[in-house]
């Protein structure tokens, strides 16, 4: 189920619907997925409440508690679910020169790769690889993980007095 209590351009609950399906197939992730896109009050509350963070944030993922089982032929159970700030991802499509339908895909492939059990704090990038390979088979803009592992690199070279440019490293 997907709910826009934001309203998104170029973006509608069913396109959205049919794109999670999607990225759920390439993930493997068995179970159904919940989105919710909502404002950034709404998230940050969220963050408050299950992590103890009172900040707004991109995307919240929520795993199920109970275990997946299969109910005759199918699996039917819910595999969690994952709470987007339309707000947050207008402004990094903006930024990024990408539609914020774009972002919002991107937000929700990121959450399903965690309810599937990625966790990119503790995996040695194999979310990072994984969300670029699917991101690529999606069809999406940059992903996630890529684009701040990016802005962590430029701000480490920044740090040891290197200068980035164009493909370049020159000392400062």
């Amino acid at each position: 189920m997907v709910i826009l209590q934001k309203k998104v351009a170029g973006l509608s609950e069913s396109a959205l619907e049919r794109f999670v399906r999607h990225a759920r197939r390439e993930a493997r992730l068995t179970g159904a997925v919940n989105v919710l896109v909502t404002s950034s009050a709404a998230v940050r509350e969220l963050n408050r409440q299950f992590r103890s963070q009172n900040k707004a944030t991109d995307v919240l993922s929520f795993p199920s508690l109970l275990p997946l089982r299969p109910v005759g032929r199918k699996r039917s159970a819910l595999a969690g679910e994952i709470a987007i700030s339309g707000d947050v991802a207008a402004q990094n499509a903006a930024r990024l020169r990408h539609s914020a339908a774009d972002e919002i895909k991107i937000l929700a492939l990121h959450g399903i790769l965690h309810l599937a059990g990625f966790d990119h704090e503790r995996d040695n990038g194999q979310m990072a690889r994984h969300e670029m390979k699917l991101r690529r088979a999606l069809k999406l803009p940059i992903a996630l993980i890529e684009r701040t592992q990016a802005v962590e690199h430029r701000a480490s070279s920044r740090r040891r007095g290197l200068t980035l440019r164009a493909g370049t490293r020159s000392e400062r």
